[in-house]
């Protein structure tokens, strides 16, 4: 596999939650956007730049008017990841740009559908025991608790 180079944009986006009379307003990284570069490290960290300097987050670009312009302060990380603050009218988001490499994808495979036999087979026996959990190479696999 080739290793392509990424953009990826996230933005800090927001909920507003209820619990026991509290009001609670969850922040969360949200990825908003993946722009496919190229093979080229440098194009990437250029296009990377670009994107943290002119990139308007969506909760911004929906309350736009034509000719606005938001206020921007950019920061660049030593890991060469953008946090870029966004304001406009009294609105602040954030968003995070980075250039990644891609270096692992897989497609997505579905089972064949069962067949009115295993159906049965599986209401009469029950579920089918979940795969092992995923464990670092070199230790000791992790075991379920058994239940009584």
């Amino acid at each position: 596999m080739t290793h392509e180079w990424h953009v990826l944009i996230e933005e800090d986006t927001w909920t507003n939650e209820r619990a026991d009379g509290v009001a609670l307003r969850l922040h969360r990284w949200t990825l908003a956007g993946t722009y496919r570069i190229g093979q080229d490290e440098a194009e990437a960290v250029a296009a990377a730049e670009d994107a943290a300097l002119h990139y308007i987050p969506r909760a911004l670009a929906r309350r736009a008017r034509p000719g606005d312009e938001p206020a921007r302060e950019a920061f660049l990380g030593r890991d060469g990841t953008w946090v870029v603050l966004v304001r406009q009218r009294q609105r602040v988001c954030h968003i995070r740009v980075s250039a990644a490499r891609l270096v692992h994808a897989r497609k997505e495979a579905e089972a064949p559908p069962k067949t009115l036999k295993e159906k049965l087979r599986g209401a009469l026996d029950g579920p089918p025991p979940l795969p092992e959990p995923w464990a670092p190479p070199g230790s000791p696999a992790r075991t379920r608790p058994e239940r009584d």
